[in-house]
């Protein structure tokens, strides 16, 4: 396993870059989101092909190699402190190959993203980049929210303050576990399988997803569990599976209970307004008895 690599804490007066790796971004929100993220004292960068549009495709930000370049560019350039995704989407698997995870890494800084963005967070995980699962940069209403705001504010400025990672979870398997907390959006750690950027966790995992009916989820958790994805999961937090259909939690539990591993559900992480910004990569302890996630090693960045 490789060393966690913790980025430096924010300070105002840094600057920060956002970028597109996914789909269409819409200028108004996000010129909207953009503003939160400058109350908090930083200046704030939009790259080139965030708002381009891509020619044949508009689910697109832009082209994949454009998109790719930006994320590249940004996250090598000395001035900017971090780099957020504006938002999630579709795409980021169209361009992982024109990216250098190593060099990346190699410069570590905070990245900011969900959903979608899981395809990136789990390569930079793999590395030992800590990276942040949380609201992007036109996720306005996620910006609103004022507990979901401060806490990505606070990951980011003042990390020590940061004691417990949920909010509103609920037991479904008794028991402590540790490790490396990973995963993200259901969808893109299974179609990741078998790719060049695949890697299955050894560790605590949260998982969550928006618009699958229960038998796509099952479909979904089915692919991952004959994968042997969870082969190494010591404990698992459920977060927000947003307009889903019947049957859902249930599904959830009856694929995921049988693993016999400390869990709960009901976590307030994913599409939701509130969405609780959370380490990926960082090791952690889920207390899943009394419903707390507790980060371990933030006071030293």
């Amino acid at each position: 396993m490789n060393d966690v690599v913790l980025p430096q804490r924010l300070q105002s007066g840094d600057r920060v870059a956002v970028v597109a790796p996914s789909g269409r971004v819409d200028a108004a929100r996000l010129a909207t989101g953009v503003e939160y993220i400058r109350s908090w004292g930083l200046d704030v960068d939009v790259m080139p092909s965030v708002l381009a549009g891509h020619e044949r495709f508009k689910y697109l930000a832009a082209d994949d190699k454009a998109r790719a370049f930006d994320l590249q560019t940004a996250w090598l350039d000395s001035q900017y402190a971090a780099v957020f995704c504006a938002r999630g989407g579709y795409g980021v698997q169209r361009m992982l190959e024109y990216l250098d995870f190593d060099e990346l890494v190699a410069v570590p800084k905070w990245f900011v993203g969900f959903s979608d963005i899981t395809a990136l967070h789990e390569p930079l995980n793999a590395r030992g980049l800590v990276t942040v699962h949380g609201p992007m940069a036109a996720a306005v209403e996620q910006l609103a929210d004022d507990t979901g705001r401060e806490r990505l504010r606070a990951l980011l400025f003042e990390p020590e303050t940061v004691t417990d990672l949920l909010l509103g979870a609920r037991t479904v398997v008794d028991g402590v576990a540790e490790g490396l907390l990973r995963g993200g959006n259901l969808a893109m750690l299974a179609s990741s399988v078998g790719t060049p950027t695949y890697a299955p966790p050894a560790g605590v995992v949260v998982l969550e997803e928006v618009n699958e009916e229960a038998y796509q989820a099952d479909r979904l958790l089915t692919q991952l569990l004959r994968a042997g994805w969870f082969d190494q999961v010591t404990g698992l937090v459920v977060g927000d599976f947003s307009d889903g259909g019947e049957g859902l939690d249930d599904t959830i539990r009856e694929r995921l209970e049988p693993l016999g591993v400390p869990m709960v559900e009901g976590a307030a992480i994913g599409h939701e307004p509130l969405n609780l910004a959370v380490p990926l990569g960082l090791p952690v302890r889920l207390d899943a008895t009394a419903g707390t996630l507790t980060p371990g090693g933030l006071a030293g960045s």
